[in-house]
């Protein structure tokens, strides 16, 4: 057979159904494992909403975050200790103690709590930053350790407004982040 032949009988109206059906076939068994592939190898990479707790740790204390930074934003700490000990809470299987011996007892400091101007343009501010760094101590009481952790956060706001206007502006997105990154330093391990 020549071919000339082999090309008119492989693309022949009678085969073409058959070839059309089969790259059909490849193409959703192709979809198919590369969903399965991407679903059950990213369960392995993204553990941001899991918590991991050892079996023995039972209870755990959040001592109020104490606010050292030179500037001093008073609803931050209250706030601060709050949400985290409800994150803890409704994400963890850990119960809240205040006794003097718990699981787990983590505490911390905010650090820093500064404004610095990040963007000028024609001799005027445009963009200011607010950051707010925190330290963190969890002291594992049945291993007797203590693993010391620091987050720290910017957050940006337009050059016209007043530092009192951004910490208002700001409040509720830098509670949340704040939250969010100590949470995931203490139980994502990653």
């Amino acid at each position: 057979m020549t071919l000339k032949n082999k090309i008119k009988k492989r693309f022949s109206p009678a085969g073409t159904g058959k070839n059309v059906f089969t790259c059909l076939v490849a193409a959703v068994f192709a979809a198919c494992s590369l969903f399965l592939a991407t679903s059950f190898s990213s369960c392995n990479i993204y553990k941001f909403n899991e918590a991991t707790v050892p079996d023995s740790i039972k209870t755990v204390k959040v001592n109020f975050i104490e606010n050292r930074a030179r500037y001093i934003n008073p609803q931050l700490s209250p706030r601060l200790t709050d949400k985290i000990r409800q994150k803890i809470t409704g994400q963890t299987k850990l119960s809240q103690t205040n006794s003097d011996s718990p699981d787990w007892e983590i505490s911390g400091q905010i650090i820093d709590y500064s404004f610095t101007t990040s963007a000028i343009s024609g001799q005027q501010v445009v963009n200011n930053r607010l950051t707010v760094a925190v330290h963190i101590t969890l002291y594992d009481r049945k291993a007797e350790k203590t693993q010391d952790y620091d987050v720290s956060r910017s957050f940006e706001f337009k050059g016209n407004q007043s530092f009192q206007q951004a910490e208002n502006a700001l409040g509720d997105e830098m509670i949340r982040t704040l939250t969010d990154e100590i949470f995931n330093k203490l139980f994502s391990n990653w």
